[in-house]
């Protein structure tokens, strides 16, 4: 799982610039983040890809008033609605927007572009129709904040038995990279978000980030195939109880906005 997905950042910064608490050149800047461009394709009323700054417009327009994030998996159709359609192109990405006050959702296409030895990475977001309907299995912001204290001390206690901290130089390097975006004070929100959602994600990414480890880095201590499934079979629910905090903080704008009606 990407401690942040495009879509949170999408998400999170198109509700800031839709609530008019960031410039559109902030927000952009914010969502295209270290890849070269983001365009929108697929627009109603636009007859080709458009930029970011004229996709969130056009949204406006379309009467969007707020962004929700879905990051679904196999089996778990978490933050979508429908149609099939749009869950099948959302579970190939593994993530989505989805609009709130439009019938409309946004699924990423990464790929690389440039010369070999000086490519960058372009992102393409799909605009497709969805189904205005409640977003599949999304906890509120305190069931979230609940699930992960417990998440949090089950997914140490099995990393922790099973040695993942030995996975080698990899784990290292990827646990290292997350401590320095920490220690830079980064915004894992943007403006806007109450302080209770920006305390959810970052916890959120901790428990994302010790569980992609334990999947993606070798087999620390796990040197038998019964081992190996026993850590799979304890991550597993560890894993999605991260991405369902994950959404439930990225949405928290929204729903907010809604309670306050």
């Amino acid at each position: 799982m990407l401690s942040e997905p495009r879509s949170g950042r999408l998400a999170s910064w198109g509700n800031a610039l839709l609530a008019g608490l960031v410039s559109p050149d902030d927000a952009v800047l914010a969502i295209v983040g270290e890849d070269a461009v983001h365009r929108v394709e697929g627009l109603p009323g636009e007859s080709g890809p458009v930029g970011l700054t004229l996709g969130l417009g056009r949204l406006r327009a379309l009467g969007v008033t707020g962004l929700r994030v879905a990051l679904p998996a196999p089996g778990h159709p978490l933050g979508l609605s429908g149609p099939p359609e749009f869950n099948k192109r959302a579970l190939e990405a593994e993530e989505a927007v989805v609009c709130h006050g439009g019938a409309l959702g946004l699924v990423p296409e990464v790929f690389s572009a440039g010369p070999a030895g000086d490519e960058h990475v372009e992102v393409v977001w799909h605009c497709l129709e969805v189904r205005e309907a409640p977003p599949a299995d999304v906890p509120s912001l305190g069931e979230a904040e609940r699930e992960l204290a417990e998440a949090l001390r089950e997914a140490t206690a099995v990393l922790s038995r099973l040695d993942v901290a030995a996975s080698g130089p990899v784990a290292e390097a990827a646990i290292d990279a997350y401590r320095a975006r920490a220690e830079q004070g980064r915004d894992v929100l943007a403006p806007g978000y109450p302080p209770r959602a920006v305390r959810v994600l970052e916890l959120a990414q901790r428990v994302g980030l010790l569980t992609s480890v334990a999947f993606e880095n070798g087999h620390g201590g796990a040197v038998s195939a019964s081992e190996m499934a026993s850590r799979t079979a304890a991550l597993r629910p560890v894993e999605r109880t991260a991405r369902r905090a994950q959404v439930a903080a990225y949405n928290a704008f929204v729903e907010e906005r809604e309670r306050g009606r």
